[in-house]
C-alpha cells in the first residue's frame, strides 16, 4: 500500500452507474475511508490475490516428492525435452 511519502503522479479513471457508486461509497463510508482510498485498498489486495494465485503452486505431497526428485536428479536432455524447453522460452513470459 502507497505511504503517505510517496509522490501519487498516477491516475486512474473509470465510468460506473450510481447505484455501483453510491454501493462503493457506502463501504467507503463503513470502513471509515474516503471513496478513493476504499477503492484503492480493495483494487491492490485484489491484485495482490490475482497475482498470487497466478505465481503460486500447492502441490501435493507426492507431486513434492517428484519435483524435488527431478531436481536433484534431472532427466537427460533429449532433443524433444530441449525443444520443449526451447518452446516454452518463446511462449511464455517470466516475470
Amino acid at each position: 500500500m502507497p505511504t503517505a511519502s510517496v509522490s501519487k503522479t498516477e491516475r486512474i479513471n473509470l465510468r460506473l452507474d450510481a447505484a455501483s457508486k453510491q454501493r462503493l461509497e457506502r463501504a467507503a463510508l463503513l470502513e471509515g475511508q474516503t471513496l478513493s482510498r476504499y477503492v484503492l485498498v480493495t483494487a491492490l489486495m485484489r491484485a495482490e490475490q490475482v497475482i498470487s494465485e497466478h505465481e503460486t503452486m500447492v502441490l501435493s505431497g507426492r507431486d513434492a516428492e517428484v519435483f524435488f526428485d527431478r531436481l536433484a536428479n534431472p532427466p537427460v536432455m533429449s532433443p524433444e525435452l530441449t525443444a520443449a524447453l526451447e518452446e516454452h522460452g518463446r511462449r511464455v513470459d517470466s516475470r
